[in-house]
């Protein structure tokens, strides 16, 4: 059976840049998905990193029932309650600056909108972001995104630029100590920006934690400094919270850590629990000046009645859950297993992230820090045949790096059973490794 439907989708699909897992799902109920034999797969990368509040959640599922049959999509130029109950939720988890939403569908969509807004209120067109960022896969968005997918395509939208992505693993940064020079690296950045730019830098797009650049965490205090450096450009600050938005790192939002407001604020995957629902949010004072220089952005599902309601119904079940508290006390459990790993096995490099969005790092040894694709592949296979399913992020000069993170919802035991087929995994590979 299995067979025939990879032939049929070989004949059918197009191709999208990912090697297809070798399961047929069937369905997907909390923290685990079920292939066509009805065996249980934990799923430790919540979707596409999307589902925070697991698979059929009931809340999600009498949401999108209810909406479908009363009020599910709109002429984008009409209102609906919903959207202003969604705009007003959010708007009570973020401060005063980030009053004013804009209800869109993916986050690529939002991050073009973002990128609209911050062009228009400036004046200007020149885009920072960092070299292992990803941030969508339409034009502005991809032409922000340095992780994969540039070549090929003919040329970029002009005017972007990167930031040295602030690896303390990996970067060449150092201090005398041999400690990672974050400050260094960040100024060095800019003053390379400064020399590329004609003058018309309009903004930073930034994500708090880079998920697909290998779950690189920004260091303490880097965010200030940016906020700062953009400040003395005229620069607006543009956070990308797709993945480390509502609870994902054991705060609301990562940027509250730093106590760094930024400009623009952009909000998918989790904000939709695994539907498609996006939003862009920024003040008054950027709104009102957009507004007034003509600020388009009229789409099809703009504004859309269902997607307010499934966002709303998002919000409600973390904050009546207490999501983000438990997002923090299972983040340090998870944590100290991966620590345990660490100090353990020689292919385990490094450990970091935080809440439930961490990443663990494979290397041929902790001495030379040389990738180890191979090794992570086999490790993803045989998490997988043991039912786990792990994301492997495989850059140039980066080794395998696992993202880990589950959905917020997910149980103590059921986190500590997929660390446990993790463990296991781990240790297969390192006795092989040892034995070539």
């Amino acid at each position: 059976m299995d067979s025939r439907f990879w032939e049929d989708a070989d004949r059918l699909l197009i191709r999208y840049g990912t090697t297809f897992s070798p399961r047929v799902i069937e369905r997907a109920a909390g923290a685990h998905v079920y292939d066509t034999a009805g065996r249980p797969i934990l799923d430790f990368t919540s979707g596409q990193m999307s589902s925070v509040l697991g698979h059929a959640h009931p809340d999600i599922v009498s949401a999108v029932s209810t909406a479908i049959s009363t009020l599910d999509h709109l002429y984008s130029g009409m209102l609906s309650r919903p959207v202003l109950d969604l705009a007003e939720a959010l708007a009570a988890t973020l401060p005063p600056e980030l009053g004013k939403t804009l209800l869109l569908s993916t986050g690529a969509e939002s991050n073009e909108a973002a990128i609209k807004l911050a062009k228009l209120y400036t004046g200007r067109y020149e885009i920072v972001s960092f070299d292992r960022s990803w941030h969508g896969m339409s034009q502005g968005a991809a032409s922000a995104t340095y992780s994969a997918g540039r070549r090929g395509y003919g040329p970029p939208t002009p005017g972007n630029f990167t930031l040295p992505t602030p690896n303390a693993y990996r970067s060449p940064f150092r201090a005398a100590d041999g400690s990672h020079d974050w400050r260094a690296e960040l100024e060095y950045g800019f003053a390379m920006v400064d020399r590329q730019s004609s003058g018309s830098l309009a903004a930073c797009l930034v994500e708090p934690i880079l998920s697909s650049g290998g779950i690189i965490e920004l260091p303490p205090g880097y965010l200030a400094r940016l906020r700062e450096l953009c400040d003395e450009r005229g620069m607006l600050l543009i956070l990308d919270e797709a993945q480390t938005g509502l609870g994902r790192t054991g705060t609301m939002y990562a940027f509250e850590r730093d106590g760094v407001v930024p400009d623009l604020l952009t909000l998918s995957k989790t904000l939709g629990a695994g539907l498609p629902v996006a939003a862009v949010l920024t003040g008054e004072r950027v709104e009102r000046v957009c507004h007034e220089r003509g600020f388009l952005f009229f789409t099809t599902h703009v504004s859309d009645p269902l997607a307010a309601t499934v966002g709303a119904t998002v919000l409600s079940v973390i904050q009546r859950e207490g999501l983000v508290a438990r997002a923090a006390a299972l983040g340090e459990q998870l944590a100290t297993r991966l620590g345990e790993l660490r100090d353990r096995y020689d292919i385990v490099g490094d450990v970091r992230g935080r809440g439930l969005l961490q990443g663990l790092e494979l290397v041929t040894d902790r001495q030379s820090r040389t990738p180890a694709d191979e090794i992570g592949q086999r490790i993803t296979h045989d998490c997988l045949a043991r039912g786990l399913h792990l994301n492997i992020v495989q850059l140039p000069g980066m080794g395998g790096i696992f993202r880990i993170a589950p959905p917020l919802t997910v149980t103590e035991a059921e986190l500590h059973a997929g660390l446990d087929i993790l463990a296991t995994s781990i240790e297969r590979a390192a006795v092989a490794a040892l034995a070539m």
